[in-house]
């Protein structure tokens, strides 16, 4: 899906000499593979003619995204910082590959950059690389195993006397420094624009706070559908040379927009913080409009809440264990003895042994044991599979071969 097809970009060009990120980068010891001026020449997404070494010039990804997020109820890192996502090589033309060689998935990142002597690099990831369920090292993995594999100039061919995962430290490392570069937080707040309980912002503010830094494009700010809370931002780039240490120059959007709506954007506060504070700043909020915390994880199921699951992450709308996204929101209705379930797919309950949320399913009454989901009695539920792999997977009240015993929790909103 790589796109030959140029477009103009001249007025991208434009502001490259007022970008810190726009010059080679000097880490020491130079990353990746040597890429000559010639070889350096053309900016991805933009050749003028078919590149044959791709060492030196990411293709079909040549349309880099550095993303971060928002996590704030329940508050994943600082207070006072946004965090990373990843960063992802997409197609020219807004499409993408992924999980592109199974061959050099990592299982251990964390043992990977002890390796390479990345300690600092490693410190700074356990404050602002954070995953939803208390499994860091296995968000790095994913992002690894699923784009950067897929990044042509982080093959171990591209590398001289390469040495089995160096390419896994040279992605965490570049991915932290594009990170430090782009600090949301503070762009956000230079423009005014605060996490608030009580304040909502348009789409045009947030991305006129971004154009008006060494960036000068547009971002894609995405939202939580539902309630309109901000989550996420992807800053978009192509790139002269590899992607460990070539140049990285900002480009316009290409692919999905922004998802959030044109008005009514709120930017939830991190009440409690997550990981520690990058300042002693203390915020004093009040109770949000649309989401006030009710309770905490263990509390008897009523209202609005999310379903958490023991092994890591959560349930998702459909009734499926999932651990790299964003939490579905449940709706508790008191029903006899119990209770029932229901997600924005439609009501829940138990369908051929299966937990299920959709439009034609029968609501089961539910009870509880012990702050846990109880269905006749057990609080025992199965994954069909490890959802720590990426993976969406069914939850089942009975085991089976290769099903992952869970337990599951009520965090009331």
């Amino acid at each position: 899906m790589h796109s030959k097809l140029l477009v103009p970009f001249l007025a991208t060009l434009s502001f490259v000499a007022a970008s810190p990120l726009n010059i080679f980068c000097q880490r020491a010891p130079v990353v990746g593979p040597t890429c000559s001026k010639e070889d350096s020449s053309q900016l991805s997404c933009h050749n003028t003619a078919p590149v044959s070494n791709l060492c030196c010039f990411n293709s079909p990804g040549g349309q880099i995204l550095l993303t971060q997020f928002w996590n704030a109820r329940p508050d994943i890192g600082p207070k006072e910082s946004w965090t990373i996502h990843g960063l992802w090589p997409d197609n020219c033309d807004g499409g993408w590959e992924e999980f592109c060689d199974p061959a050099r998935y990592s299982t251990d990142v964390t043992a990977v950059l002890n390796k390479f002597g990345k300690t600092e690099t490693l410190n700074y990831m356990k404050t602002y690389w954070r995953s939803n369920n208390n499994n860091d090292d296995g968000l790095w993995q994913h992002e690894w195993n699923k784009h950067g594999t897929c990044m042509s100039t982080y093959k171990p061919t591209c590398y001289t006397n390469y040495q089995k995962d160096q390419a896994v430290a040279d992605y965490m490392d570049k991915t932290v420094e594009l990170f430090k570069g782009l600090d949301t937080y503070q762009i956000l707040a230079a423009a005014g624009i605060l996490p608030s309980d009580t304040t909502t912002y348009t789409l045009e503010a947030l991305q006129a706070a971004v154009k008006r830094t060494s960036h000068g494009q547009e971002a894609v700010f995405n939202c939580n559908k539902n309630t309109k809370a901000l989550t996420e931002v992807w800053y978009h780039f192509n790139v002269y040379g590899s992607a460990q240490s070539g140049k990285y120059v900002p480009a316009p959007v290409v692919g999905s927009p922004s998802n959030c709506p044109k008005t009514g954007i709120w930017y939830y506060p991190k009440n409690g913080g997550g990981g520690g504070s990058p300042t002693t700043t203390k915020t004093t909020t009040t109770a949000g409009p649309t989401s006030t915390p009710t309770g905490t994880p263990g509390e008897p199921f009523s209202g609005r809440g999310y379903l958490n699951v023991d092994k890591g992450g959560c349930l998702i709308s459909a009734g499926t264990w999932y651990t790299k996204g964003t939490c579905a929101t449940y709706t508790a209705t008191p029903s006899g003895s119990g209770f029932t379930l229901k997600s924005s797919k439609g009501a829940c309950g138990i369908v051929a042994d299966e937990f299920k949320c959709g439009t034609g399913v029968t609501s089961t009454v539910f009870t509880t044991s012990g702050g846990k989901l109880a269905n006749v009695n057990s609080t025992n539920y199965y994954g069909a599979g490890d959802a720590n792999d990426g993976s969406q997977v069914p939850v089942f009240t009975t085991s089976g071969s290769g099903r992952t015993t869970l337990t599951i929790t009520w965090q009331a909103l």
